[in-house]
């Protein structure tokens, strides 16, 4: 089975201590699967935390996170789809599932739901409610230092990208 992989680094982002939530994400915005152009002709890759982007983008219309202390995950996305190639605004058939980044880029610690993920929707809408593997750190950190990252499982289809950015 091929991996695909959706990066969402969320705008909106809010480190909260109270009640039992570490950091909630509300929205984002999408990157681009090429960063560029080589002094070659070729694609620069936008990878993001280390994730490889594919060849195709996505689109999504709405994103929701909660992760709370102890690293139970709720996140709700609506509108997950592919925007290029012959499944332009279909899902492709994806499972999802989630990584928290917690810290600088350079040295973030990443945290996953069951890779084994859910399916999304016909309409791109999908639901993980999850613990988060290893439990993420319970010191609140600033919070331009977390990032969601929505990883794709896919069997035909190839790599696609969906960035938000902090």
């Amino acid at each position: 089975m091929k991996r695909l992989f959706l990066a969402l680094a969320v705008a909106g982002l809010n480190a909260i201590a109270a009640d039992d939530s570490l950091v909630t994400f509300d929205g984002g915005i999408g990157v681009d699967p090429a960063s560029g152009v080589t002094s070659t002709g070729s694609a620069a890759l936008n990878i993001v935390r280390g994730v490889s982007p594919g060849g195709f983008p996505w689109q999504i219309s709405r994103l929701r996170a909660t992760v709370e202390v102890g690293g139970r995950i709720h996140l709700e996305g609506r509108g997950l789809l592919l925007t290029g190639g012959n499944a332009i605004g279909t899902t492709g058939g994806q499972r999802v599932f989630a990584t928290l980044f917690c810290g600088p880029a350079t040295t973030a610690s990443a945290h996953s739901s069951s890779p084994t993920g859910v399916a999304l929707e016909a309409n791109g809408n999908f639901r993980i409610d999850d613990l988060l593997t290893p439990p993420p750190p319970e010191a609140i950190l600033t919070s331009d230092q977390f990032e969601i990252v929505v990883e794709f499982i896919a069997a035909l289809h190839s790599a696609s990208t969906f960035a938000y950015v902090v």
